[in-house]
């Protein structure tokens, strides 16, 4: 494109005052230019000017240049400050490991952190970090780490990872003290926010948080839960009813003559829990246990939860405009269906005359509390209340599996327990001791959330489990590696619930019991913990009260996959025999 202009000379602006200048500069007319923006560039007809250096004349800065002619106008842009596009590949092919060389030199040899422990690579940029965490080992990794290098691990190069049970109280705790300047560490943003995406009262802050918490607080208390009981056990029963129907209809074809038939009980489980929140969350399920299958509502957020850690990957590495672009576009018609799907079930459930004990009511009543933070609230009480209940199930499932002693000893306290399965309710599973030790050592082994929930340590630093950490450190308890480590506890790969049944005794002195934290603790802990282990000891205590469960594949060591925040679990098929009709 040229520039077409008239004009007789050029005049040397250097020699003039800055109000002749302004006065005398020359003018060009072009329509790509607006009037009282025209002005001489160094570019005219028939010649091509070199740019001296620019003058700024006025408030409306305006450039005028002292100019001198070279030679004819070829383009517009003369080529001499044309970017030589060759040079500049070569002068970044030259910085960029020039750049990446220093900061590893940084990172590794003069970082606040550098005194800490952990694998070299990990200290030198997030790539590491973000490679693990994307094929889903990082925890796996961080364990090991920890049985290496100590109770302290770097694991990136702003990120320490403890396993002390004091660290608990530290990073997720009150803080207090002339030292506290602020009075909980603040969630790391690399973790908890995604941009664009709005605030959950997992991440929210601490006053809407504080908010949120006490307008759910009454859904979940011992009252609320004993009105609930006719809500889960109608589910539980459910479930009970759908498995015996498949033993019935559906008999193991490898083992013909009876009743027995395989199923994938982590499906069930995830089913079952699906349907209790739901309920309890919009007051109507998702027929995913009526149906057996997947409503398109949960299909989604599984699909979603599980893209969490590659979105955080991006994120950690620099790509936070590709995380934005997938969730605003790529994904923009699942987002749309989702809220969709959800606003109308808080709609439904919202139109309801008569008070219900849920888990919405709360938020229903409080006031100023719009329906988009309603339904953002319930989407997330759906994530926590359901899949983390699924996996602590299947896991203690597969655990009892594998050692029938501790199966057998399960079996035995559930039937002598009840005569009848209407017996076992809520508040009557609260007396079976071994079970609730089954749980806990199954949450040790295969906790629902196996690495960390970072915090940033705030300004002026902290001590955390006696180790003083600089200010805007990353800090977690990586749980997976807190609880099999032999500083913890004895046997730390070993499937032992009686080591829960000695703990408050002299018999057992070598485990670090306080160290156990699956509901994490502090002001920002899981508010569903009691709900989530009372449904746990229904489902589990009905399912060994109605059926003889086997492992259908007992070569397969299920419990080791990958975990990309939650874990990414595996078909879990076991054989179940009806033993009463």
């Amino acid at each position: 494109m040229r520039l077409d202009a008239d004009i007789s000379e050029v005049t040397s602006l250097s020699e003039k005052s800055p109000r002749t200048k302004a006065a005398q500069a020359p003018r060009i007319s072009h329509p790509c230019l607006k009037q009282q923006d025209q002005t001489a560039i160094g570019l005219f007809r028939g010649s091509r000017y070199s740019i001296i250096h620019p003058v700024f004349v006025g408030s409306s800065r305006l450039p005028y240049f002292k100019c001198k002619r070279i030679g004819p106008l070829e383009t517009m842009i003369p080529p001499y400050i044309e970017p030589n596009v060759l040079g500049l590949v070569k002068l970044t092919a030259v910085l960029l490991p020039i750049y990446l060389l220093g900061h590893a030199v940084y990172n590794l040899f003069f970082h606040p952190l550098r005194r800490f422990p952990g694998p070299r690579l990990q200290h030198i940029s997030y790539h590491a970090y973000a490679y693990r965490l994307s094929r889903g080992t990082l925890a796996h990794d961080v364990a090991k780490w920890h049985r290496q290098y100590g109770p302290v691990v770097r694991i990136s190069p702003d990120q320490l990872s403890f396993i002390e049970p004091d660290a608990w109280k530290d990073i997720c705790g009150h803080r207090t003290g002339s030292k506290a300047n602020v009075d909980e560490m603040p969630k790391w943003p690399g973790f908890y926010t995604v941009n664009g995406r709005p605030r959950t009262i997992i991440n929210e802050t601490k006053e809407n948080h504080a908010v949120l918490r006490r307008s759910l607080a009454h859904g979940f208390s011992d009252r609320s839960m004993r009105l609930q009981e006719p809500i889960i056990g109608s589910y539980v029963d459910l479930l009970i009813r759908r498995l015996k129907e498949r033993c019935h209809s559906e008999p193991a074809a490898d083992r013909p003559g009876g009743l027995t038939t395989r199923q994938d009980i982590k499906t069930w489980y995830n089913w079952t829990t699906f349907d209790v929140i739901g309920d309890l969350a919009f007051g109507e399920p998702f027929d995913c246990l009526e149906k057996a299958e997947y409503h398109p509502w949960v299909d989604n957020m599984n699909k979603t939860t599980k893209s969490f850690g590659a979105f955080m990957a991006l994120k950690l590495v620099g790509f936070h405009w590709l995380v934005t672009a997938i969730l605003k576009y790529g994904l923009s018609k699942t987002r749309e269906d989702h809220m969709r799907r959800t606003m109308a079930k808080i709609e439904r459930r919202a139109s309801l005359t008569v008070e219900r004990p849920d888990l919405i009511e709360g938020l229903l009543q409080l006031k100023g509390l719009g329906k988009e933070q309603i339904r953002i609230t319930a989407g997330t009480l759906i994530i926590a209340g359901s899949e983390t209940t699924a996996t602590l199930l299947s896991g203690v499932t597969y655990l009892l599996l594998k050692n029938p002693e501790k199966l057998a000893r399960l079996n035995e306290e559930v039937r002598s327990a009840f005569n009848d399965d209407n017996e076992i309710t809520l508040m009557s599973v609260a007396n079976l001791p071994y079970m609730l030790a089954c749980l806990d050592e199954a949450a040790r082994l295969y906790p629902p959330v196996a690495g960390g929930t970072p915090r940033v340590v705030p300004a002026g630093g902290a001590s955390i489990a006696g180790t003083y950490v600089p200010e805007n450190t990353v800090v977690s308890v990586w749980q997976m590696a807190a609880y099999q480590n032999e500083q913890n506890f004895h046997e730390p790969f070993s499937f032992k619930p009686e080591r829960f049944i000695e703990r408050n005794s002299k018999v057992n002195t070598r485990d670090r019991f306080e160290v156990l934290q699956p509901f994490s603790v502090g002001p920002r802990n899981c508010i569903g913990r009691n709900l989530a282990y009372a449904e746990m000891r229904l489902i589990l205590a009905k399912i060994l009260f109605n059926f003889d469960i086997e492992l259908a594949d007992k070569e397969k060591d299920w419990i080791d996959h990958k975990s990309y925040v939650l874990w990414d679990k595996p078909a879990l098929d076991i054989y179940l025999t009806p033993v009463r009709p």
